[in-house]
């Protein structure tokens, strides 16, 4: 089938060329059975597009044509496959508008607020891997003087990298970047959620790559995300998700013993001091809690630890912030707000709100108004709440909900809320926000996570080592160390010269 690659800014008519593909083997194909699955507009709950509904057959030939296409790749001098990995950079450049509205439209997220930043980080995280390309390098080790003993990276051969519906187009370009520049073929399966714009993406790409080094499927987990983890010919595994999904996938990787790299939940805490920049504070905590996207992300600063002192103003003033923000059509330039993603996640996070009202002690805190436009009204909007008078110990503040529900916890003491603050089964990312610089070192080498900043909030990017502790994951993302270390294996050569 032939989907034009000029690009396309009204995301409906693309989301219809696109409908019932993945893109295999250098080429658009349906699914081998046909069977396909909706994919909705969250904002409205109408159907825009249809996905295919993938299995093991279609899996057994994305994988074949990946594991054709990496032997000749590998064989390229890196600073090719450096070249050609930036050149998909700056072509997706060209489409960050494009695939801004495209995923605005099946994710829900705001295009000015989300979207389109979105769209920018993929080009640019793909130009970044690509000048990485020649440090794909061994080192000569002296074993002994009459032995010339060195290493070399080699790829591992075709990655299997399960994404999840959130950032789809972030965290498939940390995946695929970094294993396409270390010399390895990449399948991608797609949230079911989301299967639209990285499938633009993957198209694009392959105006620039080999024909089947890189192929997407769309699919649900049981039916695609199995057979493709535990397909013989995958030899390493990336995953972003659930920790009960990624605990599956750990599972399976482990009866082949294949490395495997898992970006999991978090519960990320953020500390407010008594000396902290008030102004700074709380558009960090803004920023930090992701309420433009409506608190779906495993970043998310969703337990907020305020000093006693300054506790009140603090909330004060986020409510007066988060208030003025707009609700409403993620298509609008004029929203700041989009939808949730879907109708489970739309019941799960109205019953963690549900949850909150029931707590001894919790107060809520409903935040911005609801759209109004008619067209809106089976949309999957929350209003963003806050929840003061917990503790750490409530459920609330313990389990991840991955919506815009924030815990507001007060403290005095800063040891006990460096404890309350570990004290969780996650350790993606947390903050602390204070102008003493002893108190910040000092909270930075005790934090419990991966992925820890002072004074700001920023998502993720190029060049920054990403990846959680505990039940947040294994491995890190986006950085030189995470090409060598998750999609390469290092190779021992020893040349007796006598």
């Amino acid at each position: 089938m032939s989907v034009s690659t000029s690009i396309e800014l009204d995301p409906f008519k693309l989301a219809q060329a696109l409908s019932g593909l993945n893109f295999v083997a250098g080429a658009f194909h349906p699914a081998a059975s046909g069977k396909t699955f909706a994919v909705n507009n969250p904002a409205t709950g109408q159907e825009v597009a249809r996905a295919p509904f993938s299995e093991k057959a279609d899996v057994d030939v994305a994988v074949a044509a990946a594991k054709k296409a990496q032997k000749e790749w590998a064989k390229l001098p890196a600073r090719n496959r450096g070249k050609l990995v930036a050149e998909c950079g700056r072509v997706l450049s060209e489409h960050v508008e494009e695939l801004g509205r495209l995923i605005a439209l099946e994710t829900g997220k705001a295009l000015r607020t989300e979207s389109r930043i979105e769209a920018s980080v993929l080009a640019d995280m793909f130009v970044f891997f690509g000048g990485l390309a020649s440090e794909l390098k061994g080192e000569t080790v002296p074993f002994h003087p009459d032995m010339m003993t060195m290493t070399v990276r080699e790829p591992v051969g075709v990655v299997g990298a399960i994404i999840p519906w959130n950032v789809p187009l972030l965290l498939m370009a940390m995946k695929a970047a970094a294993a396409l520049v270390a010399g390895n073929a990449v399948v991608v399966k797609s949230a079911e959620e989301a299967p639209l714009t990285v499938l633009r993406v993957t198209q694009i790409m392959n105006t620039v790559l080999p024909s089947g080094l890189f192929s997407i499927l769309a699919g649900f987990g049981p039916e695609c995300g199995a057979p493709l983890v535990e397909h013989p010919d995958v030899k390493k595994v990336t995953f972003t998700g659930s920790v009960e999904t990624g605990k599956i996938v750990y599972k399976a990787a482990a009866e082949k013993l294949i490395p495997v790299t898992l970006e999991l939940g978090g519960k990320s805490p953020m500390i407010i001091c008594a000396d902290a920049d008030m102004d700074k504070a709380v558009a960090g905590a803004i920023a930090g809690m992701r309420f433009t996207r409506q608190g779906q992300s495993c970043t998310a600063s969703s337990r907020i630890f305020v000093h006693e002192s300054i506790h009140d103003e603090f909330v004060a003033r986020v409510r007066e912030k988060v208030d003025a923000m707009v609700m409403g059509d993620p298509l609008d330039e004029k929203t700041d707000i989009g939808t949730i993603i879907s109708d489970g996640q739309f019941d799960r996070v109205k019953s963690y709100i549900a949850l909150g009202r029931e707590t001894k002690g919790a107060t809520e805190i409903v935040l911005s108004a609801m759209p109004t436009d008619a067209k809106l009204d089976k949309g999957f909007f929350v209003q963003p709440r806050i929840f003061t008078g917990i503790t750490n110990n409530d459920r609330i503040a313990r389990e991840e909900i991955f919506g815009p529900v924030c815990c507001v916890i007060k403290w005095s003491d800063f040891d006990e809320v460096i404890a309350a603050a570990n004290d969780s089964d996650y350790g993606l990312a947390a903050t602390i926000w204070t102008t003493n610089l002893k108190m910040a070192m000092d909270a930075t080498r005790r934090l419990e996570a991966g992925f820890v900043q002072v004074n700001q909030n920023l998502v993720v990017q190029p060049n920054l080592s990403y990846g959680g502790v505990k039940a947040s994951g294994l491995g890190k993302e986006a950085s030189l160390e995470s090409m060598l270390e998750h999609f390469t294996h290092k190779k021992t050569i020893i040349i007796n010269m006598q």
